[in-house]
């Protein structure tokens, strides 16, 4: 089965940040705090998704409250940072919203997601991903992570599914 025709079944979105979400580039101020920077439309993607009946869930291992912010302004409430086991807090996430694991999609760039992607109906990773990761992924973005590759991958979802133009024209729900 190709990719748009999993993404046909695809009800939650599950996001890594650092290197999806980000350029995994982290500027540290002279007092030790991180920033990092998010993609204004990967934004909007994921507000859309929220807003058209889809999950969003972020699993990550780092624990930034700048980052938590962002998400929560987004709407996302299923935020999970510093996250030791990704598998663990993935099939609890699952356990606890009755989620099919076959109709996630979740988008990893390095290793510490590499056993959750395999749990997945759609793996999906970044153009800048590494190897490992692109290896096991069943769609790369033609975007590098924080520059669009969510929004890119939310955007095919919703369109195949004939969302996205009723989204965008205000008809959602």
């Amino acid at each position: 089965m190709n990719y748009k025709e999993i993404m046909n079944h695809i009800d939650t979105f599950i996001f890594d940040v650092d290197g999806v979400l980000t350029n995994g580039t982290v500027h540290i101020t002279p007092t030790g705090e991180m920033l990092r920077e998010m993609h204004i439309r990967d934004g909007f993607a994921m507000k859309a998704a929220l807003e058209s009946g889809y999950n969003v869930c972020i699993i990550s291992g780092g624990s930034n409250e700048g980052v938590r912010i962002r998400l929560r302004n987004l709407g996302i409430t299923d935020i999970h940072l510093g996250v030791p086991d990704k598998v663990e807090t993935f099939k609890d996430y699952c356990q606890d919203y009755s989620i099919d694991a076959k109709k996630v999609l979740y988008m990893g760039d390095d290793i510490p997601d590499f056993h959750v992607m395999q749990l997945v109906g759609l793996p999906t990773c970044p153009q800048d991903a590494s190897p490992e990761i692109k290896a096991i992924s069943q769609y790369i973005s033609h975007k590098n992570g924080g520059t669009g590759a969510v929004r890119d991958v939310i955007e095919q979802v919703m369109r195949v599914q004939g969302k996205w133009h009723s989204y965008y024209n205000g008809q959602h729900d």
